[in-house]
């Protein structure tokens, strides 16, 4: 049973996240918002919807290593599962900004999540608003340095006419799945982990971690399988700065989230740094600016090592 309400619970938050990223867009539109911030704020804040309502969830709970390995898991299978198998599909070129601005933002945030949460072994109300200050800046910055047709076309201009009770209908669905899928995933994933005898932060790193991921890793695929442009490296990277800086930011500042299984800083954290880090070299060497299908495999395959010792119980 608790499996049904865990796969239930992700089928919610796929239909709620799409109908939150449909009106928010609208309702953007409605206020007379450029596509190009409409692309890079609105649309990243709402896809980054499920996600919190699960660690907020978690975190309320008392569940607070499913709220932070949450984070740390969808980080590590954005770049080691959506990365790696897209890049397997079909090499991925990578933009100059890349290294200039996203990768080290992202490491900034990365590292700081650590060093708050290694502090105390608690993320507090302040390091919470610090880090979500911290995205409000990047964006910021982002927006400044963007070109107005960039981005463009991953906004669905055909929003710009949808009507206000649409608009409602659509916000209240999304909602209202966003919070019993929420509900219902941590509620089922809390019973599986006492039933296969493995910690709540396994089954947050890996469960839900993947789950939470499964439609970007779709998206990916599909788009690469089409030759299309697959996926940018700087979206991915964007959705880990997200889901550290507003995912976790946020719900510290409504609930401060306490370390309560010591793999977290002792293991889980440093896979996730090291994911993160390994992309710099990896751009680099042998063949610059691209991600091979070789580079893909070597990224898939250390998310398989990942996986293994989190379920064997393994220390990194």
């Amino acid at each position: 049973m608790s499996i049904l309400w865990v796969i239930l619970g992700f089928i919610l938050l796929v239909v709620g996240g799409e109908f939150l990223v449909r009106s928010s867009v609208a309702l953007s539109f409605k206020f007379n918002i450029s596509k190009m911030v409409i692309g890079m704020t609105v649309v990243s804040f709402a896809t980054s919807a499920p996600e919190l309502l699960v660690s907020l969830q978690a975190a309320l709970s008392g569940s607070p290593a499913i709220a932070i390995n949450n984070v740390v898991g969808s980080n590590i299978a954005n770049i080691g599962l959506v990365l790696g198998i897209t890049a397997m599909v079909g090499a991925i070129a990578v933009d100059k900004s890349f290294y200039k601005l996203n990768w080290p933002v992202m490491m900034l945030f990365s590292v700081a999540m650590y060093f708050f949460l290694k502090n105390d072994s608690v993320l507090t109300t302040f390091e919470g608003a610090i880090l979500f200050v911290g995205l409000i800046l990047f964006l910021l910055i982002l927006i400044r340095n963007t070109k107005k047709d960039t981005l463009a076309e991953e906004v669905d201009e055909s929003l710009a006419v949808v009507s206000n009770f649409k608009i409602g209908t659509w916000l209240l669905i999304g909602a209202t799945a966003l919070y019993f899928g929420s509900e219902w995933l941590v509620d089922g994933a809390k019973d599986i982990a006492t039933a296969i005898g493995v910690s709540e932060a396994v089954i947050g790193v890996s469960l839900i971690a993947i789950g939470t991921s499964v439609p970007e890793l779709a998206a990916s695929v599909i788009a690469a399988a089409k030759q299309e442009k697959a996926i940018s490296l700087g979206n991915l990277i964007g959705s880990n700065i997200f889901n550290i800086a507003s995912v976790l930011g946020l719900t510290a500042m409504i609930k401060p989230i306490p370390v309560t299984e010591p793999q977290i800083l002792t293991s889980d954290i440093f896979w996730m740094l090291a994911f993160s880090a390994v992309l710099l070299p990896m751009i680099f060497l042998p063949k610059r600016m691209q991600i091979s299908r070789i580079k893909g495999f070597v990224l898939v395959f250390a998310y398989g090592i990942f996986m293994f010792l989190v379920f064997t119980k393994g220390k990194f």
